[in-house]
């Protein structure tokens, strides 16, 4: 009972949140105090997810960059590392929720805090490290990574979707193209049945024209 109570005082003491240009007066001092590009991650302020204090104070920041259908952690910062794990485990929480609402199939993180391990990220392999976008090859330094998904079948299922998929709307046009056709025979059948038809009222107006001569 007395964790559950403790877990419901940390969880109301602190706010976790994406991050605003409101921020900004905030988050570049404390970048530029942990030697971070202030002015590059000023830039991709959308990545950004906030700790603060149930004053609304901030005590830490994180970024999460999206490429494809991997995540890379990033840039953490925290004003009292004292608190760090802490505020660490709220924006994990938050960063965990939003990989499943994107879909994701692999988190990246470079940070060396032993947190990142203690949670189930571990240092890429060999053959994992081939799957790392591109955006992110230039980074020399240790990754860590976590499979949130089997890629390879998650893979091979939109394969098998995306072949449906085109089949289905293969069929679909084959469907327009059959009824198009179609509509050109009627539509063809019905110009020359009146043209048919004009032909024999013009022909019958000659007949009765001459047959109105003779008389």
């Amino acid at each position: 009972m007395g964790h559950i109570y403790s877990a419901c005082m940390s969880a109301s003491l602190y706010r976790v949140r994406r991050a605003t240009v409101d921020d900004l007066p905030h988050l570049v001092p404390l970048w530029n105090s942990m030697h971070l590009p202030a002015g590059e991650l000023e830039r991709r302020l959308t990545e950004f997810q906030i700790v603060e204090a149930d004053d609304g104070g901030l005590l830490g920041t994180i970024g999460m960059q999206i490429v494809e259908r991997h995540a890379s952690i990033h840039s953490e910062a925290f004003k009292d590392f004292a608190l760090a794990d802490e505020l660490r485990a709220h924006l994990w929480a938050r960063l965990q929720s939003l990989a499943m609402n994107h879909g994701l199939t692999r988190l990246w993180t470079a940070e060396d805090a032993p947190f990142w391990k203690a949670n189930g990220f571990r240092p890429a392999e060999s053959a994992e490290l081939k799957r790392l976008p591109a955006a992110w090859k230039s980074f020399s330094g240790e990754w860590l990574t976590m499979a949130l998904r089997d890629e390879d079948a998650l893979h091979a299922v939109l394969k098998k979707d995306f072949s449906n998929l085109l089949a289905e709307e293969q069929q679909k046009r084959q469907r327009v193209l059959s009824r198009a056709k179609t509509v050109k025979q009627v539509g063809i059948t019905v110009i020359v049945l009146l043209v048919i038809g004009i032909l024999a009222f013009c022909f019958n107006m000659l007949l009765h024209a001459a047959r109105f001569r003779r008389h």
